[in-house]
């Protein structure tokens, strides 16, 4: 009798060590853990870099979410690449380029436009997400401003670290220091109000942005163009492992644009399409 109750225990525990071994009790996502299972290797927890203080961009809504078209779209991303976990994480956005020297965050996802200073620095993906167009931006009655050299003198308010700094910045260089720049820090968003009171004149900003930050449209926008690019996602230079994940990223907005979710996301969020397939 007592042998046969040993055998049967061992026979329970041989059982109980089979169940380990399958796994039970796991709760990671099964898809993304199939594909790493897949390829012999574990989900990788990437840290994407935003802010909140960019309407319908990256901000905080009602609900206290994060959302907006740059947060939903890496969420859209972050879908189609199962070897990959995103998780966003808010900042200043004059600390987001920093953070990513530093290797706190792993890209940016903040509307930011590709342009000769950034790109010294910094790698870019090579799909753009969106295209947009950079201009003056005065207050409804202003008459007087139509282009950088009618804001000799003047006060213009803009981001520090921005790519519409980065162009008020390059004429100054040229025009011994004409515009007296005004630098707004990442929580404000003051932009009307500074323009309207007149305690600046102008701030620069793309083309879309405008109906986002002044939807009571006290603002309008003046002159030609004064630069366009593309919008892309912010990696680190000279890395492979973000070579990878920039290249990986394009793979997924090239799926996003074919099958229409990057349009719709524009549309939600933007109030057109401004992706770069609809540039002209």
């Amino acid at each position: 009798m007592r042998k046969t109750w040993t055998l049967a225990a061992l026979l329970l525990l041989a059982g109980v060590m089979a169940g380990c071994g399958n796994g039970a009790g796991k709760t990671a996502d099964p898809a993304k853990e199939g594909t790493a299972n897949a390829s012999s290797g574990a989900v990788k927890k990437i840290v994407v870099g935003t802010g909140t203080n960019f309407p319908k961009v990256c901000f905080i809504d009602e609900n206290g979410k994060l959302t907006g078209f740059d947060v939903e779209l890496v969420r859209e991303i972050d879908k189609r690449l199962p070897q990959y976990e995103f998780e966003l994480q808010t900042q200043e956005f004059a600390n987001l380029l920093l953070s990513l020297e530093t290797k706190k965050i792993d890209f940016v996802a903040h509307e930011m436009e590709k342009n000769p200073e950034r790109e010294q620095k910094y790698l870019f993906n090579k799909e753009p997400y969106a295209h947009w167009r950079n201009k003056i931006i005065v207050a409804k009655d202003n008459d007087s401003i139509h282009s950088l050299d009618d804001l000799k003198g003047k006060k213009v308010l803009t981001g520090a670290t921005s790519a519409e700094a980065q162009i008020l910045e390059n004429y100054n260089k040229k025009n011994n220091n004409a515009i007296n720049i005004v630098y707004q820090s990442g929580a404000a968003r003051d932009s009307v109000s500074q323009i309207t009171s007149g305690r600046v004149e102008a701030t620069v900003g793309a083309d879309f942005s405008l109906p986002l930050i002044d939807p009571q449209g006290k603002l309008k926008t003046t002159g030609d163009d004064l630069s366009e690019a593309d919008i892309l996602f912010v990696f680190r230079k000279d890395d492979p492992e973000s070579q990878k994940l920039a290249d990986d990223i394009d793979g997924a907005i090239k799926e996003l644009k074919t099958d229409g979710t990057l349009g719709k996301l524009s549309k939600q969020w933007l109030g057109d399409d401004f992706t770069a397939d609809s540039k002209k």
